[in-house]
């Protein structure tokens, strides 16, 4: 398959998981932020209300192009360029990636800088913040890489347990560089306990798009390869006036 075959099939999986994770944001991450935003409002006596409709149109736009993005990027061409050394079959592939790019995307960085909902007040400047961001996902895919390394070389001569677990253990590098980041004490007016929800229903919103691209982009290829094995979809050129066993 050429890269524009998997570009393609990641354009296309990336659709299906935008979808799915803009209706999660605009069903349940929006009303979630509405309410947020009672206890900021109550203390800075109200603000501008953006109609609901508007923002769920804006969420679920939001979600089709950031699952876009990363279904061509990570599920397209990464796939493309990576898929020999990931470890396991077509399927076990597809959500070895996926895996990793919430790990880098999101499960690393969080770590050391969490989501805050509306209305908190970060310690640390905009800047700090992004900083540790780029050096947590750029620790998590190097963990991710690092432990399909392992797990290729292990494997042949230690079975696949053994493997699993010295793969495993090369994870335990992204909580230890995430302890030397600067605390971040938070401050505002929401609750504690609605702050843990909202963070929580973020890194499930962010777990689901992962997993739905994975799931779009295993089915998809094992589709287009049952075709080529089938021959499905090919083109006859033969001239239909020929009789058949003669070449054209």
């Amino acid at each position: 398959m050429t890269l524009t075959d998997h570009l393609v099939r990641g354009l296309k999986a990336g659709a299906v998981a935008g979808g799915a994770y803009g209706l999660f944001v605009a069903l349940i991450g929006n009303p979630l932020i509405r309410y947020a935003e009672t206890f900021e409002h109550s203390h800075s006596g109200g603000g501008p209300v953006v109609p609901r409709a508007v923002t769920a149109l804006i969420s679920t736009a939001g979600g089709v192009f950031l699952g876009i993005l990363f279904g061509v990027v990570v599920i397209g061409a990464l796939y493309y360029f990576l898929e020999p050394a990931i470890p396991g079959t077509d399927g076990t592939k597809s959500y070895l990636l996926g895996a990793a790019g919430f790990v880098t995307v999101s499960g690393a960085p969080w770590l050391a800088i969490p989501p805050q909902p509306p209305g908190v007040e970060q310690a640390l400047g905009v800047e700090t913040r992004i900083l540790w961001y780029l050096l947590m996902a750029t620790v998590g895919a190097f963990a991710c890489g690092l432990s399909g390394y392992v797990y290729t070389r292990l494997r042949p001569r230690y079975g696949q347990a053994p493997a699993g677990l010295g793969a495993g253990l090369v994870f335990l590098s992204i909580p230890v560089v995430a302890t030397i980041a600067p605390a971040n004490p938070v401050s505002g007016s929401l609750p504690a306990e609605l702050a843990f929800v909202i963070q929580a229903v973020t890194g499930l919103g962010q777990v689901g798009l992962w997993f739905v691209l994975a799931s779009a982009h295993a089915w998809l290829l094992r589709r287009d390869r049952d075709e080529e094995r089938t021959g499905y979809g090919r083109v006859d050129h033969r001239d239909p006036t020929e009789p058949l066993g003669v070449d054209p």
